[in-house]
């Protein structure tokens, strides 16, 4: 089953964070699409997500992650080494989170973009549009 990747499209580190998710993801586990896309917004309707949330989502089946838990459910899927990373689930995620609302409050020092990556036509089947 294919997990989907909410991702912001306007934020050139999250964008290249998609692109390093997909050379990781042989197995093409995951799907992606923008959280400002039409699809992205369906999504969070459907799924009931706050409006406030801006961060990577993962949707698994019926249910979503934010924050850390996206971030390391995400790389339990991924190739080699990166399953590892999955470990620090048994910190709880308040402690988790310090780290990544660090990252996520910097994200935006590497440029934002107008427009979400155009991916490779290998991948073009994995984006939801």
């Amino acid at each position: 089953m294919s997990h989907i990747i909410l991702f912001d499209g306007e934020c050139n580190f999250c964008n290249q964070t998609v692109l390093f998710i997909l050379k990781r993801d042989r197995q093409k586990h995951f799907k992606f699409a923008s959280i400002q896309s039409e699809i992205g917004q369906e999504l969070f309707m459907n799924y009931d997500i706050p409006k406030t949330v801006d961060s990577v989502i993962l949707i698994e089946g019926n249910r979503y992650f934010t924050k850390s838990t996206a971030v390391l459910r995400i790389c339990k899927n991924l190739d080699r080494l990166w399953k590892m990373f999955y470990f620090f689930i048994i910190i709880p995620a308040p402690i988790r989170d310090i780290a990544y609302n660090f990252v996520a409050k910097k994200r935006y020092l590497l440029g934002k973009k107008n427009a979400c990556i155009i991916p490779k036509k290998e991948d073009l089947d994995r984006f939801l549009s």
